[in-house]
């Protein structure tokens, strides 16, 4: 995760920083919930990208995993969504999706438990 957070870091200053910058510079910079919707939805596209298009972001090819449906095939766009949308509060919620594997038969995240997905070595 700590990898993923430095990747997460520069999309955001790719995908929001610098649009920020360049609209606020014309008067036309989002303010309070319309910032906050622009993070979401940059990483939205970010993560989703990635996991529709090999089922890997750069730092899970860096640690060899791969993120697929239940049967091992490719995750469908409404998974890799619905995946992202429940990795939020779980993430939030004090970690408790994450700490959820620990319990879990299948060592499966909550978000991926929700979406029907799972990590495996690729």
């Amino acid at each position: 995760m700590l990898y993923e957070s430095l990747v997460v870091f520069s999309v955001l200053l790719i995908g929001f920083l610098l649009p920020e910058i360049v609209l606020s510079s014309f008067g036309l910079g989002l303010s309070g919930r319309g910032m906050w919707l622009h993070v979401f939805l940059v990483l939205m596209v970010y993560f989703t990208w990635f996991w529709l298009h090999g089922g890997q972001t750069l730092p899970m090819k860096t640690w060899k995993l791969r993120l697929t449906d239940e049967a091992g095939g490719p995750p469908r766009p409404a998974q890799a969504v619905l995946r992202y949308l429940a990795a939020w509060p779980s993430l939030l919620i004090f970690g408790i999706g994450i700490l959820w594997a620990l319990f879990d038969k299948d060592g499966r995240f909550l978000h991926d438990r929700i979406a029907g997905t799972r990590i495996i070595p690729a």
